[in-house]
């Protein structure tokens, strides 16, 4: 018997859990999404396809199931979001860091991992990341792919440093203190653009979604 249940509903569409009897998986459906935005939604439905095509086998990680023109559906990876687990333990932040050099080595950058609800707390302590919307693939790794890759390092330090500050170590605080040229112009001209447009605009807050991403029965 399989079961669904809405998860989130924004102009970009809809995600679902869908309960097989045997396994669980995550839906994400463009079809309704609004007009306008739906070119958009589809097209971050084809980067997440191809992140995840890259990462397949990668433990913690979700694997694609299937992906059309509409619809993507990813495996189910039971675990607490961060902001609700709020992970005090070193071993957590080691096997984040294991894990995000396993994804870069693939090939793939996250360039989502400010958010806090795409890292999972699994029930053994270990990470895992979800949402790859915005995830890059380049199989050649190239000087923008690296500033990428440093990116998504800082902004796991920064969780680090919020969770468990003391366990930062002199090269990771260099890190933190160093932001790529990119960065720095990201938030001084066009993070403020995107949270009007995001927020006030559209409706859609960073957190939204993270229902499809806590701990489930």
């Amino acid at each position: 018997m399989t079961e669904s249940r809405l998860l989130k509903k924004d102009l970009f569409g809809e995600v679902w859990r869908v309960n097989t009897g045997t396994d669980a998986q995550i839906l994400r459906d463009t079809r309704s999404a609004r007009w306008w935005l739906r070119w958009l939604a589809r097209a971050l439905l084809r980067r997440e396809a191809a992140g995840l095509r890259a990462l397949e086998g990668i433990e913690g990680v979700p694997a694609l199931l299937r992906c059309d023109a509409g619809q993507l559906a990813r495996s189910y990876i039971a675990g607490e979001p961060m902001h609700v687990a709020r992970p005090s333990s070193s071993a957590y932040f080691r096997s984040a860091m294991r894990l995000l050099r396993r994804v870069h080595r693939a090939g793939v950058v996250h360039n989502d991992l400010a958010k806090e609800p795409n890292l999972l707390v699994r029930d053994d302590g270990s990470a895992a990341f979800i949402d790859f919307q915005l995830a890059g693939y380049s199989h050649r790794r190239g000087r923008l792919f690296r500033i990428a890759a440093r990116e998504d390092i800082r902004h796991l330090l920064k969780h680090k440093r919020s969770y468990c500050p003391d366990e930062l170590t002199i090269r990771e605080l260099s890190i933190l203190a160093r932001p790529s040229s990119l960065a720095r112009v990201w938030m001084g001209l066009f993070k403020p653009i995107y949270l009007f447009v995001t927020r006030r605009i559209l409706g859609w807050s960073d957190r939204e979604g993270a229902g499809d991403r806590g701990r489930q029965p």
